[in-house]
């Protein structure tokens, strides 16, 4: 037996953001972000949208493309949109000292230990546009002289409000418009598209790149378990790969999460032979971190007819029809539809055919049938 010591770190990584060993069902995302700093100026991996439902992986996607960047030699800086994204983007493009004189604005604020000018007027949602634009093109015009491009990354884009992302809009598409290096993925729910592409002022994001990440193929899934398993000297057999990948349904946090369980239920044994008791441990535990960790919150904050409405889709193993729903309701078609609307909105469900919805996170049926059952 190979003492424990003697083994790799668990390979798994469950956590918001975290790389996991083996990427994939991602490859050409990332392969096309690649050739797009390759190809230079205008090419069309620089401009990227990433979206795909809740624990599909989205943020790791953004790490790894800025990974990507920084081996192109690039500058990279990641925000979260919230309130102040624009002023934020500001101050980390003033960061470095070889550009704090190059933007010439009035009052002086510290950033990263250094006075820059950024009066209140520049500051203001009028002049952002303006702002961010010429801190921008401060940056890049450093990084040229080191033959070098910034490409920038938001997450959570559904929460930036309409004035950032239009001086982002704007800021962006006047660099392009330059011939500069610069590249930027933003990356949310669903919803973000529908709303960029639907925004007349910010009409150059529809010729980004689009990229919508699903659920993995369960057989990828499988050959990923096999190979990282063995990677880290663990021994698994066939049909418990089989077992693992299944229990995943595809789902990029859930496969992370099996994985990780997986492995330590077998870890604590101080054993490299994983056995059918690790596997049905390490799936008990995934669920239960899946819940705690998605489903719980995904329902926090709901009204009680919001709940209501999708307790009547989860009787469905499918599918539901709308009209099916409102009358497991007891309720009318049109006030139904009030409780559809909103969850579609906030994308915890989402419109599979006419007429019909399903749940855009996997799991949260089976959660809330095994809550429904409680009750």
């Amino acid at each position: 037996m190979l003492h424990i010591t003697q083994r790799k770190m668990n390979p798994f990584k469950p956590t918001a953001g975290g790389e996991p060993p083996l990427l994939i069902g991602r490859e050409r995302v990332v392969r096309d972000f690649d050739k797009g700093l390759d190809n230079g100026v205008g090419a069309p991996g620089r401009i990227m949208l990433i979206t795909g439902a809740r624990g599909t992986g989205k943020t790791v996607m953004l790490t790894v493309l800025g990974d990507k960047a920084r081996a192109h030699k690039w500058d990279v800086i990641e925000e979260t949109a919230s309130d102040g994204l624009c002023e934020r983007l500001v101050s980390e493009l003033c960061s470095k000292d070889s550009l704090i004189d190059k933007l010439t604005f009035a009052p002086s604020i510290t950033i990263a230990g250094a006075s820059v000018s950024l009066g209140e007027a520049e500051l203001s949602p009028k002049r952002m546009p303006e702002t961010l634009r010429k801190a921008m093109s401060a940056r890049l015009d450093a990084l040229e002289k080191r033959d070098a491009g910034l490409m920038i990354s938001i997450d959570e884009t559904q929460a930036a409000s309409r004035a950032d992302l239009i001086a982002i809009a704007t800021a962006i598409q006047h660099q392009i418009r330059e011939k500069r290096n610069v590249s930027i993925v933003f990356a949310g729910l669903p919803q973000m598209i529908s709303d960029l592409f639907d925004d007349e002022v910010i009409t150059f994001l529809r010729r980004a790149r689009t990229n919508v990440l699903a659920n993995v193929p369960i057989d990828e899934v499988k050959e990923s378990f096999a190979q990282t398993f063995e990677d880290s000297g663990m021994s698994l057999d066939t049909s418990l790969v089989e077992k693992a990948a299944v229990a995943t349904a595809g789902y990029p946090y859930m496969i992370q999460l099996v994985g990780y369980y997986i492995w330590d239920a077998a870890d604590a044994r101080e054993s490299t032979v994983i056995s059918k008791e690790d596997v049905d441990e390490g799936i008990r535990e995934a669920r239960v971190d899946l819940d705690n960790a998605v489903c719980v919150p995904e329902l926090h904050g709901l009204s009680k007819n919001d709940k209501a409405y999708l307790e009547a889709m989860a009787v469905s193993d499918g599918p539901s029809g709308t009209s099916e729903v409102a009358k497991r309701m007891g309720r009318s078609a049109k006030y139904a539809a009030t409780y559809r609307k909103r969850l579609l909105d906030a994308y915890v469900i989402r419109q599979t055919d006419r007429g019909e919805v399903d749940f855009a996170v996997p799991f949260l049926r089976e959660y809330l049938r095994g809550h429904m059952q409680k009750g």
